[in-house]
């Protein structure tokens, strides 16, 4: 009987990575600026998508559809990590895509005032 599952590629690749960045993150200013760049990343993506899918010739709906899944897809991945302690970090870095995903879903959304 085994105790401990075998680590997968992709867990030594991916998650091992996640926990090494947040222990260099410990320092306050490192965890902000990282915050930051996460912030102008959602930021980005957000008001891009809607010249994107205005480009593309994509229905505006399809486009607000994916970008309300990914949202939610979001959100349940924060309230999965939220009360373990070592995830801390990966809740931060989640906040921060959302709240930038929103302020670029907002800004593009007074383009079309």
């Amino acid at each position: 009987m085994v105790l401990r599952p075998q680590k997968t590629n992709f867990q030594l690749k991916i998650v091992d990575n996640i926990q090494t960045l947040s222990i260099w993150a410990s320092n306050p200013w490192r965890r902000y600026s990282i915050s930051l760049i996460t912030l102008l990343i959602g930021y980005f993506l957000g008001s891009s998508l809607g010249m994107v899918s205005a480009v593309a010739e994509i229905m505006d709906p399809v486009a607000a559809f994916l970008s309300v899944i990914f949202i939610e897809i979001l959100i349940v991945l924060r309230r999965n990590f939220r009360f373990e302690r070592e995830k801390k970090f990966l809740v931060l870095f989640l906040d921060s895509l959302r709240l930038g995903l929103f302020y670029g879903f907002f800004t593009e959304s007074l383009k079309l005032l």
